[in-house]
């Protein structure tokens, strides 16, 4: 048996189970597979073993929040130039500043509905 997800090398499974299914079954057990991220073969085994399912984010979701934090990153280097009187920010007039502030919240904006699409994401119809 299964302990922690976790199985013995040395033991084979040898036993296989002959499941009929409709083709719209076969594709909807497919889709719920990856969206698990996993097989099918393990998908069914965990679901079949009474393993509660959970799915992976989305990855697209996760690079695009680590490129919002890299803006963020950047804009925040560039308002700490500035506050720290850095000569390098010198050219930055108040106008300059109030607009590297708005571009940080509405990035930060963008980062919260991202977040919001991988903690909530839409059923696809």
């Amino acid at each position: 048996m299964q302990q922690d997800n976790k199985v013995d090398i040395r033991r084979r499974r040898r036993h296989h189970l002959r499941v009929p299914v409709f083709p719209e079954e076969k594709d909807i057990i497919g889709q719920q597979a990856k969206a698990a991220g996993l097989s099918v073969a393990r998908y069914l085994r965990d679901v079949g073993q009474g393993y509660r399912i959970t799915g992976i984010m989305d990855y697209e979701k996760v690079r695009e929040l680590a490129r919002i934090s890299g803006d963020l990153g950047r804009l925040g280097g560039l308002l700490k130039l500035w506050l720290t009187n850095d000569e390098r920010a010198a050219q930055f007039g108040h106008e300059t500043i109030h607009a590297l502030l708005s571009k940080i919240e509405r990035t930060q904006d963008e980062m919260g509905q991202v977040m919001m699409a991988v903690v909530m994401p839409r059923k696809k119809s």
